[in-house]
């Protein structure tokens, strides 16, 4: 099992910059591919970002290409979501989410959520 807290949400304006973490507890993270979601008011989760166990295979949504950029660092426990040119649209609740099994856009596929982090772009 796998704990996740997520940090570094706040308020930017449009053109800025957040850097996201999303600490994990445990001895198993590196075994986990790991996810960035995000949920809008009124809107459904949706999937941002996604990186492998390995940090080898990475896929991101349309919408943050060439914008977020996804590491992780497997001695720490932690994935980062780098998030720059920020835009209104980004406005949402970040979540970071786990799965030992499958590498999926499909947030049914992760197993451990974290509690999320406001992220607010005003324009």
């Amino acid at each position: 099992q796998v704990q996740l807290v997520e940090s570094g949400g706040g308020l930017v304006q449009a053109g800025g910059s957040l850097r996201l973490s999303c600490a994990a507890s445990g001895r198993t993270f590196s075994s986990y591919h790991m996810g960035w979601f995000r949920q809008a008011p009124g809107k459904e989760r949706e999937f941002v970002v996604y990186i492998s166990s390995r940090g080898d295979r990475i896929t991101y949504v349309d919408s943050v290409k060439g914008r977020f950029t996804i590491s992780r660092d497997n001695a720490k426990n932690t994935v980062y979501l780098q998030m720059n040119s920020l835009q209104p649209a980004d406005t949402a609740v970040y979540y970071c989410a786990a799965s030992r099994v499958l590498l999926t856009a499909n947030p049914n596929t992760y197993a451990y959520w974290g509690q999320g982090t406001q992220v607010t772009v005003s324009s």
